[in-house]
């Protein structure tokens, strides 16, 4: 599967010497780590307590994202509907202005003698 030239070169190159220690230094290096005050032990973070966490500050964040903007949305709609109550209370007054109006003339017109009905 190899051509030539790549077959030539790989038997040209020298082997590469693989990492080695001798059993002294193997007995010492294993001997160093093996003592509890050399290393200190780390309680390894699961994946369920990571998964667990992650979930935790996914939910508060998005729970809070979201009473922000119900919040918002409260206040813009509560806005919108005092200015129609407002709207309301105006086109009322208007209204009943204009009915007293109506009334007054027809008083008039009711206390003015010979410009009733025939």
């Amino acid at each position: 599967m190899l051509s030539q030239t790549s077959r030539t070169l790989l038997l040209r190159t020298p082997r590469l010497r693989t990492f080695t220690a001798s059993s002294i230094y193997r007995q010492a290096a294993t001997s160093a780590t093996a003592t509890p005050a050399a290393i200190p032990k780390k309680r390894p973070v699961g994946a369920f307590r990571g998964g667990l966490f992650g979930f935790l500050l996914g939910s508060t964040f998005s729970a809070g994202t979201a009473y922000f903007y119900w919040l918002e949305e409260y206040r813009v709609s509560n806005e919108l509907l005092t200015e129609d109550v407002e709207a309301l209370r105006n086109s009322i007054q208007r209204v009943e202005a204009y009915v007293r109006r109506l009334e007054e003339n027809m008083e008039i017109q009711k206390s003015a003698p010979g410009k009733g009905k025939k």
